[in-house]
Formats: C-alpha cells, sequence, structure tokens
C-alpha cells in the first residue's frame, strides 16, 4: 500500500508488544496482535 501511494525504500520493523497492560490484552494474546513500525520516503 506504501509502494502504491508512491514511497519508497520501505522497511518495515521488528514486531512490538503495543498491548501490554491494555485492556485489550488478553485478545491480542489470543490473536497474536503486534505493531510494526514503518519507515519509507516519498521521492521528490
Amino acid at each position: 500500500m506504501l509502494e502504491d501511494s508512491g514511497f519508497v525504500d520501505v522497511r518495515i520493523g521488528e514486531a512490538v508488544d503495543t498491548f501490554g497492560g491494555a485492556g485489550g490484552e488478553e485478545n491480542a494474546r489470543r490473536f497474536e496482535v503486534f505493531g510494526y513500525a514503518f519507515i519509507a520516503r516519498k521521492p521528490g
């Protein structure tokens, strides 16, 4: 999707536990939900 929007050099970071201590933590664990950082640049 990022590349379709014109971004290049797209990189995806490591999985991060973003739900630790949150109300939905149990569901996040059950469905193996993690956050990921994205970095990219738009030439121009």
